[in-house]
């Protein structure tokens, strides 16, 4: 390749990326222990980001990445408030198992969409895990996860 020519982008790969990550996502949203399903949900998108930034030929950082993730949905007041509602709705017996597994893995999928949106748009435009920004792109994350609340699983497949 020339070294004139535009270095072509890797988006197509990355959302697959992210297609995968939302699964996994929703997989731990089903865990039924309060707490322990968030932490999972958030070490499957710390693994996202590796995945995305390896891609990328960028370097990773495992505390910039959680740091720029916490900003991200931290923001996010819908998250923010029903992650850990949704959660701790599993520990009512029998109905909170239910609504649990009914909520916590769209909640976390949806997230996690948005967070990949987020990070393959950064990453495309020359971006990296140290001039990441969160303030500049929590409005593109909030219509995101709006787009992934609307269009469900199949999100980044539609994309």
């Amino acid at each position: 390749m020339d070294a004139a020519e535009p270095k072509p982008s890797l988006e197509s790969a990355a959302l697959r990326i992210v297609n995968s990550y939302m699964g996994w996502s929703a997989g731990a949203g089903l865990i039924p222990l309060p707490g322990i399903d968030l932490a999972a949900i958030s070490g499957v998108q710390l693994k996202m980001v590796h995945a995305l930034s390896k891609l990328y030929g960028l370097p990773f950082s495992r505390d910039a990445a959680k740091s720029v993730i916490g900003a991200l949905v931290g923001g996010g007041s819908t998250y923010i408030l029903a992650a850990p509602v949704g959660s701790i709705v599993k520990a009512v017996p029998v109905v909170g198992l239910i609504a649990g597994a009914l909520t916590q893995p769209a909640l976390a999928a949806a997230t996690t969409y948005a967070l990949g949106k987020v990070f393959i748009q950064h990453f495309e435009t020359g971006g990296n895990l140290l001039n990441f920004n969160a303030d500049d792109l929590r409005r593109y994350y909030s219509e995101q996860l709006a787009v992934a609340q609307k269009t469900g699983p199949g999100a980044a497949k539609a994309d």
